[in-house]
Order: C-alpha cells, then structure tokens, then sequence
C-alpha cells in the first residue's frame, strides 16, 4: 500500500485546503483521510452567513476535488470524509449527494473496502460545553460532565428526536458499526479521541466549574474501551487542537493499535503521511 494523508479540524480555513490540494497532486498519495471539523463554523447556520457555508463546499471543496481528478486520473486517491461537532449536520446532505461526482465518500456510520482494509468512520464526540450539538452523544451513560451541556439541551441544525438522543451512546453506535467483524485490518477515522490518551488532554488546567475541578481529558471513554477491546490496526482522531502541543505527542498506541492525531492549534496544515503497512512510522508535517 502506498501513502495515505490524514487532516483534521481545518475549519475552513482557505490556505490550509490549498497546501493540501498541492500535496495530494504532488505526491499523488493513495488515499486521503479527512477527520471533520472542515467547514467554517456550523454556528453559520444560524446567522445570516449561512450561505458561506454552502458556497465553501461547493466553491473551495467540490470544485478544488473535481480538479484535482481531472488533473490526476487513474491516480486520483481515495477520499474518506466525515464532519466534526463543528459542522452543521444540515450540511451532510450536501457531502452525500457529491459521493455522485465521484471525488470522495462520505463514511460516517458506514464501511467502505479500502484494498485489503476496511474503512469505517464515525463523528460522534462526547458531550462538551459547546452549543452546537447536531455531533454530540452520550458517551457510555447519560453522564455529562461540569459545565457541559447535554446535547438534547443544545442547539441543532437539523430536526432531532430528543428521546432518541437522550437513549443513544457512541458506546451503542460503535458496537452495532463494527458488528463481529475481524477488525485486524482496519481503519477507523474518528472526529473524537479517546480518553486518556496522548491525544485528548485539554488546556483545563486549574479551571473548575461550580468548584469541581474540570477533567483535563476530554475524550471518549467509549471510544478508549473500544480499541482496548476490538484492537484495530489503526484509528484516526482530531477535535483536541491544543493535546500535542500539551503532551508533545500527536500519536499513541493502545495494545496493538496505533493511534494517530491531526488536530493543531496554530495556523499551519497539520498533515499526517502513513502507510497502513506500517502505521506506527507516520510523520507529520507542519505546512
């Protein structure tokens, strides 16, 4: 397998999307993955900006991947993509309808064959302090932690069951996505990390909400027994921008599994090269 690229938590942010459009047509890597929290503000869609949104998909991602597999051809990569907590859900229709034009797939809740692996993707993230709920759930229990909001109470761009959210889990979700499936070769692209790793420690030190003091990791604890358990080859994570910086760490590993970051907090592309033959020699490169 040749090289893959992973990016996370561009946030719509125009010079980071052209760095990486020049790479992949540089370096032409075998696929791209491409862990949300990629367009401007979801919040967008409710203010009198929302059409900035719509126009960055179709102007800045559609348009710049139709070229890019014109340009490339029989070398054009594999794009796997899903949204973060900071992408509105009213948007996923737009990612799913240009699955048609045939320049990238949308893998949240699905599976796709990727060679001899297996793609799965999954946005959901825990609860956090943020209003925009439309990817967020229950983690393992209807727990939410101080100064969180539960993500019935928030804000959501499109129409929701709030009884459906109140009983559903990422834990539930992550079982019913990998099933009985022999996860040893498989990729999962996920917005959130997991817990107590390297990868979610948060800039909440000393900080307390009502006196409690705030927990500095802010990942899933679902996601964490799930690789514990399952063991994936490998899984790919965003959302926490500042935990490398934090822990000078942007990969770890659970049992077998490696574990690898793409989220930054400063201006750069953070891009992450690997080959799924060997996913614990991945670089990252600031750009």
């Amino acid at each position: 397998m040749e090289k893959c690229f992973f990016v996370s938590d561009l946030h719509g942010h125009f010079d980071r999307y052209k760095k990486l459009f020049q790479k992949i047509l540089e370096e032409k890597p075998s696929a791209v993955f491409m862990g949300g929290d990629l367009l401007p503000s979801g919040l967008f869609a409710f203010t009198s900006q929302e059409s900035m949104v719509e126009n960055f998909i179709s102007e800045v991602l559609i348009q710049n991947f139709i070229s890019i597999k014109k340009q490339l051809g029989k070398e054009n990569p594999r794009v796997f993509i899903i949204l973060g907590n900071d992408d509105g859900a009213i948007e996923e229709d737009a990612f799913i309808k240009a699955e048609s034009l045939g320049i990238w797939e949308y893998i949240h809740d699905r599976k796709s064959v990727f060679g001899e692996f297996t793609v799965f993707g999954y946005a959901y993230i825990p609860p956090s302090p943020f209003m925009l709920k439309d990817w967020e759930k229950y983690d393992v229990s209807r727990f939410t932690d101080p100064g969180c909001v539960p993500p019935e109470e928030g804000a959501h761009s499109k129409a929701v069951n709030k009884n459906e959210i109140i009983y559903s889990t990422i834990e539930k979700d992550l079982e019913k996505l990998a099933g009985n499936e022999d996860l040893s070769k498989s990729i999962f692209l996920f917005h959130s990390p997991p817990y107590q790793t390297m990868l979610d420690r948060a800039a909440l030190d000393g900080k307390s909400f009502n006196y409690v003091p705030l927990d500095v990791n802010i990942g899933s604890i679902a996601i964490k027994r799930f690789i514990e358990k399952r063991q994936p080859l490998l899984t790919l994570h965003g959302h926490v921008h500042e935990s490398a910086r934090i822990t000078g760490k942007w990969q770890d590993r659970i049992g077998k599994t490696v574990a690898l970051s793409a989220a930054h907090d400063d201006e750069q592309l953070a891009l992450v090269v690997f080959n799924p033959d060997e996913p614990e020699k991945a670089i990252r490169q600031l750009l």
